[in-house]
């Protein structure tokens, strides 16, 4: 029977909404306590649905739900099975936010930003390897000769993310990672190219580094707290200029 409010045994069915959500707690309920692990292949759709007790059209939403999610994964001849489960990958549809939101909805996702940003760059601080730390300093170099753009969004992008790496949490990292939204940042490197303010990030970059070399974690944290608080403010200013 297909869940779409139809009687069985003379009980209205629950709109299929709301039996594709059941199935897919049910099966975060399977992975959460261990009898789904991470790599496991599940069992058929025909067999899950029985088990569960729901139509295999709703399993099949509820399969491919938590494949874009990133909790499942379809191989092809092969089957479905659970992911790694890492943070990157549960986390990947985050950068779509970013991606998507505009005006205040941006300035509050770059004040999370802010917050998360400058705790990371305090970690990094304290734990950064001399191989990540010479990384930076590539990126950093990098974008001191240069005046493109692009060449400078693709090495500020990488500045953070290596950064972020080396503050030795995967699940930071990610969200960090989906904050930073390559299409918002090149807005945000278009305007200030044309308001001449190369040389200020720039120095704040310069800030980032020169406190990961001290090991300095308050240092870090200030530094990289005050860059994106400029890039936040600069973004207020953009708001209040809109008509």
């Amino acid at each position: 029977m297909a869940d779409t409010g139809e009687a069985e045994n003379g009980v209205a069915a629950a709109p299929k909404g709301t039996v594709t959500q059941r199935a897919i707690e049910q099966i975060k309920a399977m992975i959460a306590e261990g009898r789904l692990e991470p790599g496991q292949r599940l069992p058929t759709e025909r067999d899950l649905a029985a088990r569960l007790g729901i139509s295999r059209s709703s399993m099949r939403e509820a399969i491919r739900a938590l494949t874009v999610l990133g909790v499942l994964e379809a191989r092809h001849g092969s089957g479905i099975y659970v992911t790694q489960l890492e943070a990157g990958d549960l986390l990947e549809t985050f950068g779509v936010v970013a991606d998507l939101s505009r005006g205040p909805r941006l300035v509050e996702l770059l004040e999370v930003r802010r917050v998360l940003e400058s705790t990371a760059t305090a970690l990094a601080a304290a734990r950064i390897t001399a191989d990540q730390l010479a990384e930076v300093e590539q990126h950093l170099t990098a974008m001191n000769v240069t005046d493109d753009p692009e060449e400078i969004l693709a090495h500020d992008l990488a500045f953070h993310r290596v950064i972020a790496g080396a503050a030795g949490n995967d699940t930071m990292a990610a969200i960090l990672d989906g904050l930073s939204s390559r299409t918002f940042r090149a807005r945000v490197w278009r305007g200030y190219e044309e308001e001449g303010a190369f040389a200020r990030t720039r120095r704040e970059h310069a800030a980032i580094h020169r406190a990961l070399v001290a090991r300095d974690p308050e240092a870090a944290r200030a530094a990289a707290a005050a860059h994106v608080g400029e890039v936040e403010q600069w973004l207020r200013n953009q708001l209040r200029e809109q008509p």
